[in-house]
């Protein structure tokens, strides 16, 4: 399933790759015809009523497990840190990646929000490293997408962005990743400087997919928009029915409805 998984990032024709919070979410994106889904920390987190970094790694692992089940497209997971700060460590999760039957994990650079901080440039791509051999070792093997998260903190440095993708191609990831990074001549700027395909994380106001795929994007990804998209659509009927005692979210319901009636069967 990895090889099939990386064999759909083609530079200038970008995988459409969403992320369900959920089995029953994973099972609708999967009948509506993309060709890959994945994880979403912050979704699963919002299923627990949690913030985004405050899920373990045993409910991160058995969450895409669930996903994987549910689907005969490849999952990839969002395992941020790798649940931990050493390299050792962040292999295993990768190892628990694989048993669960996923095609594909991230690692970011960000320690999580008890620290919140950016990882050490020479201690990022040593957790890269020992996630690649994790991911490499066979018979059972991933596709590891390395993320820098300078952009998602705070910290607008292309220059050092591009330096840590760098150093994860180096240290052996597939797929590279820099969430937060939108203006599309930074992304071209990006793309061209590494040799392994590119992830981006679409956001208001970016690019159009045409655009993105015109400067050499090989994957897009929505992160937990679809999730907090399903949230809000809850909230406003919520409103709705409190504050007017009407009914007209029923509209949007009956496409949900309908929607799910395709992708669970009749």
């Amino acid at each position: 399933m990895w090889q099939d998984f990386l064999s759909l990032h083609k530079p200038g024709s970008p995988l459409l790759m969403p992320n369900p919070w959920d089995r029953g979410s994973a099972m609708l994106l999967a009948s509506l015809g993309f060709k890959a889904l994945a994880t979403t920390s912050s979704g699963f987190a919002a299923t627990l009523g949690r913030l985004d970094g405050r899920v373990t790694r045993d409910e991160a692992i058995a969450h895409a497990a669930e996903v994987v089940d549910a689907v005969d497209v490849p999952v990839s997971a969002d395992l941020e840190n790798g649940f931990a700060d050493d390299p050792a460590d962040v292999a295993e999760t990768v190892r628990r990646a694989i048993g669960a039957g996923l095609a594909g994990c991230s690692i970011e650079d960000f320690s999580g929000p008890e620290t919140d901080t950016i990882y050490d440039a020479g201690l990022a791509a040593e957790r890269v490293a020992a996630a690649a051999e994790a991911a490499h070792a066979g018979p059972g093997e991933l596709v590891l997408t390395a993320r820098a998260e300078n952009y998602v903190h705070g910290r607008f440095d292309l220059a050092d962005t591009i330096s840590r993708l760098h150093s994860f191609q180096e240290a052996g990831a597939d797929v590279l990743f820099a969430p937060g990074v939108r203006e599309l001549e930074d992304i071209r700027e990006l793309v061209s400087s590494v040799d392994r395909p590119v992830n981006v994380l679409v956001m208001p106001g970016m690019p159009s997919v045409a655009e993105l795929a015109g400067a050499g994007v090989s994957r897009i990804s929505v992160g937990g928009a679809f999730a907090f998209a399903a949230l809000g659509a809850a909230a406003e009927a919520g409103r709705e029915l409190l504050e007017k005692g009407t009914y007209g979210f029923w509209d949007i319901a009956a496409k949900g409805g309908g929607a799910a009636s395709e992708a669970f069967g009749r």
